[in-house]
């Protein structure tokens, strides 16, 4: 619950790239990854890869990535949406593409509690949820399912869970994965 506000301005600065966007070289350092903040070490990919454009346009965008930047950033897109709106607004908005991405993640990374959620999420929206938007909206009207157990037994994992050091430690251990140098569209001013 505490990751909220900082979730809703990543979000923010998500959407104004969409608008505002101008190229800027961006590096991932040992520096990177000796500080504490992983959202600093997966700026790259949560600038670079759609979420809104379809399954195509998804996999492209990540095809520079490694699976382990990939994890972290599913991740932190499952965590950012359920922390705003519950599970039902993870699969109804264009997030939803990430849900398998987000349970492997959560699995590599440690966070078995975590990737259990998204896996009884996924299950029942049939066990697959669809990686088209609107597939899954009718997925969502369809099954009926209702998510606010699992949205609560999210907020308890992370009371008790430091979902951020499981991020930090699974990057370390993976610290050639995350390097990056390349260019990114940045929010512009």
């Amino acid at each position: 619950m505490a990751n909220k506000a900082r979730f809703a301005t990543l979000l923010f600065s998500l959407l104004a790239t969409t608008c505002l966007a101008k190229e800027q070289v961006m590096h991932v350092t040992d520096a990177t990854i000796a500080g504490n903040d992983y959202m600093e070490v997966i700026n790259p990919v949560w600038y670079s890869v759609s979420i809104y454009d379809g399954k195509a346009q998804y996999e492209k965008d990540l095809s520079r990535f490694s699976k382990e930047q990939r994890h972290v950033f599913a991740c932190a897109w499952y965590l950012a949406e359920v922390n705003n709106g519950g599970h039902d607004q993870f699969y109804f908005n264009s997030t939803g593409i990430v849900w398998k991405d987000a349970q492997e993640g959560f699995t590599a990374i440690g966070l078995k509690e975590f990737a259990d959620l998204v896996a009884e999420s996924a299950r029942r929206l049939g066990g697959a949820p669809s990686f088209d938007r609107q597939e899954r909206g009718t997925q969502l009207e369809k099954s009926k399912a209702e998510f606010g157990d699992l949205d609560d037994r999210l907020y308890e994992l992370e009371d008790k869970i430091d979902e951020e050091k499981k991020f930090m430690e699974y990057i370390r251990a993976n610290r050639t994965k995350f390097y990056f140098s390349g260019k990114i569209a940045l929010p512009g001013p």
